[in-house]
Parts: structure tokens; sequence; C-alpha cells
């Protein structure tokens, strides 16, 4: 939905994507944009469209300099361009025989014979006819802005909705649009033939202010009974500063009861040990193979860790799944599938003979006994790390054989 007001001022309003304002915080949903665009031009990209006589009527206006494309196509100044160009025109005796008279220099033309009557002129056939003639071109280019600078609206809104034609309803409100004879039919014909993408229809608001500050305070109380529903089902969800070093202080506590042999048992933080008694220092080198066993997929990597110049962590990695029968089964069918893996993996990697320290990561809960010595919680069985080591034989000098034999 666009709106916009042709009168005797002008603005126009569109929703716009939130994701693209950036005076405004959040990005989810659309906000109402109050362009006012009767300034558009005030920096001086219409001045090479601007004429002797819109620069006459900005000289000659309360605000010079502001509000320059509402002075080219609102009703306010629309009458005054068609008597300047005709005070020009008969000081060029182009019209009324060369004869200009003071209601002419003061008043503006709302018909063409009758009007210029009462101006005290006489005007001849020709004389109507080329005033008829401004009228329109004056009426004309009011449109014709107006439609250029609602198709922009309408081809961002396309934009934002990401579809190949839009469906879109633009309401009208203002004197210009609901009085002039042939406004609207030029506004929407010309709107068609720059957007020919968009399916507009348009719709005439009666008493559009009033019915808008209504709607708006519709819409706002409203939002602010959803507003106040939703926080009123979040407040739960909000801890303040008091609640969160509460629970920093809990913390704290089943930190230290799982560190303490007498309440280790009881504690909710098990504070497991892992035996990694240091952190990499930067001088570790060599070649090592890494076992990662998850729930449903295995992966062998190759872990190259240089230091020196061209210090750094290099990683090649397979994965393989995990059929459901070596899961379910016993460890020693799950671990002859592992063996296959690792046997799989050398080849691919060329190494087939070479012997490399090796660590295993198991995605379960564990209790490590020592460093090379873990049990492994929560499943149907338990594994210890040395049982894996001599099952598996993991001097990968001769680990084809091991494999042919599993």
């Amino acid at each position: 939905m666009t709106a916009f007001f042709p009168g005797t001022g002008t603005n126009a309003c569109y929703m716009e994507d939130m994701r693209h304002f950036e005076l405004v915080e959040g990005d989810e949903g659309r906000m109402c944009v109050n362009m006012e665009w009767g300034a558009f031009g005030d920096d001086g990209i219409l001045d090479d469209i601007r004429t002797e006589f819109d620069r006459d009527i900005d000289m000659g206006s309360l605000n010079p300099g502001k509000q320059m494309f509402e002075k080219m196509i609102s009703g306010m100044y629309m009458g005054e361009l068609v008597r300047l160009i005709l005070v020009k025109m008969a000081k060029e005796d182009l019209l009324f025989g060369g004869r200009i008279t003071a209601d002419l220099d003061k008043e503006g033309i709302k018909t063409a014979h009758a009007v210029l009557s009462k101006l005290g002129l006489e005007p001849s056939h020709e004389d109507c006819v080329a005033t008829h003639r401004i009228c329109q071109i004056v009426s004309a280019r009011s449109a014709n802005l107006c439609a250029a600078t609602l198709s922009a609206v309408l081809r961002r809104i396309r934009e934002n909705k990401g579809v190949e034609r839009l469906k879109s309803t633009v309401g009208v409100d203002g004197s210009v649009y609901k009085n002039h004879p042939h406004f609207a039919r030029l506004l929407q014909k010309t709107v068609r033939r720059l957007v020919p993408d968009c399916d507009v229809r348009f719709i005439r608001s009666e008493d559009g202010s009033g019915k808008g500050a209504a709607m708006v305070t519709a819409v706002a109380h409203r939002l602010a009974d959803q507003r106040h529903e939703r926080e009123k089902t979040l407040e739960s969800l909000k801890l303040s500063t008091k609640q969160l070093l509460e629970v920093k202080r809990l913390m704290r506590v089943e930190m230290d009861r799982g560190l303490k042999r007498t309440s280790h048992d009881e504690a909710t933080v098990k504070m497991l040990p892992t035996y990694v008694r240091s952190t990499p220092d930067g001088t570790e080198r060599g070649d090592f193979l890494a076992l990662d066993l998850g729930g449903t997929n295995f992966r062998v990597l190759l872990v190259r860790v240089r230091n020196g110049m061209r210090r750094g962590v290099e990683m090649h990695n397979k994965i393989y799944t995990i059929p459901q029968d070596a899961m379910q089964g016993t460890g020693e069918e799950l671990f002859d599938h592992i063996v296959h893996c690792i046997a799989d993996f050398l080849e691919y990697m060329g190494m087939k003979g070479v012997s490399l320290p090796l660590g295993f990561t198991f995605s379960f809960p564990c209790h490590q006994n020592s460093l090379d010595a873990v049990t492994i919680n929560n499943l149907a069985y338990s594994l210890s790390c040395k049982y894996v080591t001599s099952f598996i034989g993991f001097s990968l000098r001769n680990q084809q054989d091991k494999a042919k034999k599993l």
C-alpha cells in the first residue's frame, strides 16, 4: 500500500522493510515511511528541468531554496506558474496584442475566456486557445512529475518483495487530484507507462488526513496491546543483575563440590579430570592421526603441526558413516568398523606402513581414568582406551594386516 497527496502541498508514504532502516534498531517487519518528498530537489538535482518560471516562483516565495519539488507540482503554485507564463508571452506580443492589465499582473488564471475577460482583457479565440494550452502543459508537467516519483516508490516496493510483477494499491487524496479535470487520468497513464511491471490500482481517499489520524491511533493502540502481552509473556525470561549474581554464586558452589572427593558424587557439575596438564606452547610439531566418533558419523583426520617460519596446523579428513548394527552391536563390532575406516583413510592418504601417534575423541560422556584410559558413560557398554589400543594394535606399520584379521 502506498499513499500520496497532490494538493495545496504534496507528500507521500509507503511501507518500507525494516532491514533497510539504518535510523531505527531492528530488521524484522516493515514500517511506514513519511517521505517528505516535497523537498526533493532542494540539493539542486532537479535544476536541469527547472525553468525560469520555477526560479521566479521560488525567489518570490516565503521559503526560497526549499520545497523545490512541491513548487513544481502542487496546487499552491500551478496557477502562479500559468500567470507568469502569460505575462511573459504578453510582454513579447505573443498574447493579448501585447496588452497586460493590472489584474493579470496580480491574479492567477482558472478558466480561459471568462477569467481573461474578468481581468479586463479582450481575448481573441487564439488567446483563449493559447491560455488553455498553457494550463494543459503546466498541469501535465505536474502529473508527470508526480508519476515519475511515485513510479520510483513502486519499483522499490517491487524489489523489496522480490516479485517479477507487483500488484499494489495507491491511496490518493488532495485537491489537485480530486478537482482537476484531467490530473488523475494523466497521472495514472504515465505511472503505467513508467512501471509496466506493476499493476497499480488508484483509490481516492475522502478526508485522508482525518481518517489517517484515526487509523494511526487505532494501529498504535493495537500494537501497544500486543506489545504489552508480549512483554507479559516474556517477563519471566528477563533476569535481573541480582539474579545473575546468584547464578554466578551457585555455579561457583557446584564447581567446588565437583572438585572435592567428598561431594563429587552428588555434584551436578562433575568437574571431571582430563589429565591434560598443559596447553600448546608453540613448540609442538609432527604428524598425528585423530579419530572423532560421534552419534552417527566417524571422522578420521591427519593433522600436521608445524612450528618455526611455517607455523600452523594443516588438516585432512574423511567422514565415514557408522552402520546401525555397529552402533547397536558389541564394542568389538564397533571397533572392527573403526579399524577398517582407518585402514581406508591411510590408503587414501598414501600412508600405508607409516606409524603415527593417535588421539581418539568420543562425543559421549566419559570418565577419564588417566591420560590414556577412559570409561564411556551412558552407553550399553564401557570401553577402556588401553583395551582399544591393544585391540586395534595401533602399530600402523602393519595396520593393513591387522585390519585383514578383523
